[in-house]
């Protein structure tokens, strides 16, 4: 005990000394501004750098009246709040911030809506362009502008604009802190693990990462991923700035804070969504390879091994690892919370060991569900593995000990990592429940274009976007666990169907997302029902050989999955199985959702970035979510309203969505998952006038 006190007494000291460097060394965006002070009202001036042309967000969060200047057009003005929407080039642009109070610059560059991001200093110079051209008597407009550099003056130098290395580095210096006290901790069981099994699951962890890593942003950006970033990025400013002021947690209130942390780290690296994926990534492999451990005490190290490997080429697990979201830290925290209940017993005959565990266990609860609220669900699913695998003599005191550590810890944990909880915490728990219980709108379902899907809603998802291979193994599983009802069986089971308790919340939307641990389960059903099948088969055929028989069929298996993967490579998240006919007859007979979320809508924006002419008017209403479609700076000032006025027209989601596309016009390029389309360009046909006259 002594030895963990000053663990983690230094921990938190090297912490301390690190948030002290970083405030120490780093200047605030709104102080990287050249500031004049005339009659109490301070003015930040100097010049702002728009990475790429089209729809700006642009404002800022003021205590005090203020007013927002960019070149010689007042672009915002008020107090609390303040946005405002206008279209810009590439460019550095002079701007000036008056008020006579504590002041913070937002904004969304284009491709980004949500909850406003705080602008980072590295895209702020204190070098002006042209400070004669302010003009405190314009008013609010919404042409559009453009930057030009004034002969006088310095010219303005941004050092990796949109991004923040330096806090970056702070973070995961930070993170490594913490990362090393949980291995101080756990030294002692650290040292009793087999070294071929932890090379085993480390070989597997690195496949799994790989197959994520492939392709990180080909599906193109997902609805959600801006909302994550922004939100992950302004939280780690806030805890780096030791800002715990209500008003600065509540962007994106409606989710807990714990993924968006993760996010936002990766979030500090980059001007985009890389880094954060990459951290998703990560987390969906190290879910994969805590199936090694948690197969092995079910069934044995070779159904943990199959496992791992199946979930590493489970299209839907891949997708949700792509992607800057929910789903990832969700699988990771359901596979970890299982692995550490699964143990919880052993050598229970230490009180203070189980107390311990209980502890760990409840703190791990903690951050699952303030990840994502439906990861409430795993407290049952604990509940359950740790009364079966007590002692018949322990029950008791298990219950009373989960009951006050193991939850007591989760609301600990809880209440610690989202300073919004610190005040009036039951308020603002229903103002986010208010936002979530609102579905986001119809989808098809079954055939119907529906907003409240039956019941069956998630379980058809869950047979529908499985490898058929897979979920005939798991039949086998299934079958065979009916006839043997054993303990490990039970524990599956309990895990496959815990998460489709969600089926009865008043929410029934975007297929798999809710689901996620689930899948997992069916892995270890599959690996399991393929490890039985192939001792039968040994048992049976003389000149088999168990051992010979399983790397072989597991190979086969993987080799299936593989194929999966590289005919649905990049749009994982459209991938559905051979027994609903594949995407395709999916899209065609509108079973379920095709192109909901975003992928394929790159590939469309691409190739309209590459053909279209200059100035050309698109219409693109029939592409949404409209904030992912990164067009040209050109094309954004003149963008069709109506379809009659447009050259070209982009279409989302065409299974699904009429669009009113003139008949004069022709189809050039569509995207598409094994032949589900997602997203289409359309142009219109050029008359023989039109055409000789056409560069």
């Amino acid at each position: 005990i002594k030895r963990s006190v000053i663990a983690a007494g230094l921990a938190l000291l090297g912490i301390a000394l690190l948030l002290l460097l970083r405030n120490g060394i780093t200047t605030s965006p709104i102080d990287t501004l050249r500031l004049t002070t005339e009659s109490g009202v301070s003015s930040y001036s100097g010049s702002w750098h728009f990475p790429r042309g089209g729809p700006y967000v642009l404002g800022f969060e003021s205590e005090k009246p203020a007013k927002l200047y960019i070149e010689n057009k007042l672009v915002a003005r008020g107090q609390g709040i303040v946005q405002k929407r206008i279209v810009y080039q590439p460019g550095n642009y002079a701007m000036r911030l008056e008020t006579s109070g504590r002041v913070r610059l937002l904004w969304h560059p284009p491709g980004r809506r949500g909850p406003l991001e705080y602008v980072p200093a590295s895209s702020l110079s204190p070098d002006i362009l042209s400070s004669d051209r302010f003009s405190p008597n314009s008013k609010i407009s919404d042409e559009e502008t453009s930057g030009s550099q004034s002969s006088s003056g310095r010219t303005p130098t941004f050092s990796r604009p949109g991004r923040s290395l330096g806090d970056g580095l702070f973070a995961l210096a930070i993170i490594g802190i913490l990362m090393a006290l949980v291995l101080f901790f756990a030294r002692k069981k650290l040292a009793q693990i087999n070294r071929q099994h932890a090379l085993v699951g480390a070989g597997l962890f690195a496949l799994a990462l790989l197959v994520r890593l492939y392709g990180l942003g080909d599906a193109g950006q997902t609805w959600d991923e801006d909302v994550n970033w922004s939100a992950g990025r302004n939280y780690i400013t806030n805890l780096l700035n030791l800002d715990f002021s209500e008003s600065s947690w509540k962007w994106n209130y409606e989710h807990p804070p714990v993924m968006k942390y993760l996010a936002g780290i990766g979030a500090q690296f980059t001007d985009g969504y890389t880094g954060s994926r990459a951290v998703s990534a990560v987390l969906g492999a190290l879910a994969c390879a805590l199936l090694v451990p948690i197969g092995q005490r079910l069934y044995g190290l070779r159904v943990g091994v199959l496992a791992a490997v199946f979930a590493a080429f489970s299209p839907h697990l891949i997708a949700h690892s792509k992607v800057v979201g929910h789903e990832s830290p969700t699988v990771f925290f359901w596979a970890l919370a299982i692995w550490l209940s699964l143990r919880a017993h052993d050598k229970s005959a230490d009180v203070w060991k189980l107390h311990k565990r209980m502890a760990v266990i409840g703190i791990v609860l903690g951050l699952a569900i303030f990840s994502r609220y439906i990861n409430g669900l795993l407290a049952p699913l604990v509940g359950v593995i740790l009364l079966l695998g007590a002692p018949p003599e322990d029950r008791k005191k298990t219950v009373l000990l989960g009951i006050t550590i193991l939850l007591g810890a989760a609301v600990v944990t809880c209440f610690v990592v989202w300073p919004r909880m610190w005040s009036t915490p039951i308020d603002h728990m229903q103002e986010s429940w208010a936002k979530l219980k609102k579905p986001h709108g119809v989808e098809p379902y079954l055939g119907v274009l529906t907003e409240s899907p039956g019941r069956s809603y998630f379980f058809m998802y869950l047979w529908a976007t499985a490898p058929l291979g897979l979920l005939i193994a798991a039949k086998v599983f299934v079958v065979r666990a009916i006839h043997r009802r054993k303990k490990a069986a039970l524990y599956v089971f309990a895990w496959l169907l815990v998460p489709l308790i969600v089926t009865f919340s008043p929410v029934r939307q975007d297929g798999v997302r809710y689901i996620m641990p689930s899948i997992l389960a069916m892995n270890i059903m599959a690996a399991a029902g393929v490890d039985y099948l192939l001792g039968l088969a040994a048992s049976r055929v003389s000149v088999l050989s168990h051992r010979l028989a399983l790397p072989i069929a597991g190979a086969l298996l993987t080799l299936y999955l593989t194929i999966v993967c590289i005919r649905i490579h990049p749009f994982y998240l459209d991938y559905y199985g051979e027994q609903v006919g594949g995407p395709k007859a999916v899209a065609a007979a509108k079973r379920f959702e095709i192109a909901w979320w975003g992928e394929g809508m790159n590939q469309a924006l691409d190739y309209l970035n590459e053909n279209a002419e200059p100035d050309a008017r698109v219409y693109k209403a029939c592409f949404q979510p409209g904030h992912l479609a990164w067009m040209r700076g050109d094309l954004w000032p003149k963008e069709a309203r109506r379809p009659q006025d447009a050259d070209w027209f982009l279409v989302y989601q065409p299974s699904v969505r009429g669009c009113p596309i003139p008949k004069d016009t022709e189809l050039v390029f569509e995207a598409s998952a094994q032949g589900a389309p997602l997203a289409r360009v359309y142009r219109r046909i050029l008359s023989q006038e039109e055409s000789s006259t056409t560069p």
